[in-house]
């Protein structure tokens, strides 16, 4: 019985983030004012290099 909780907890869970990541994606969209939606992994600021920049920005401006 504790096995089909946890299963349960976790699918509640991750549906829970999927709704709210849905939710903050459709109110970037509605309010572009506020910028784009950053979403975690993406962006500058992230260390991967993703935003296009051969180096990331935050380590630049601390530099300079």
């Amino acid at each position: 019985m504790i096995y089909i909780q946890t299963i349960l907890i976790v699918l509640t869970l991750m549906t829970a983030f999927i709704l709210v990541r849905n939710a903050a994606r459709r109110y970037a969209e509605r309010h572009p004012e506020f910028g784009p939606l950053r979403e975690e992994g993406e962006g500058c600021g992230c260390g991967n290099h993703k935003c296009g920049e051969s180096q990331c920005k935050k380590s630049v401006s601390k530099q300079g």
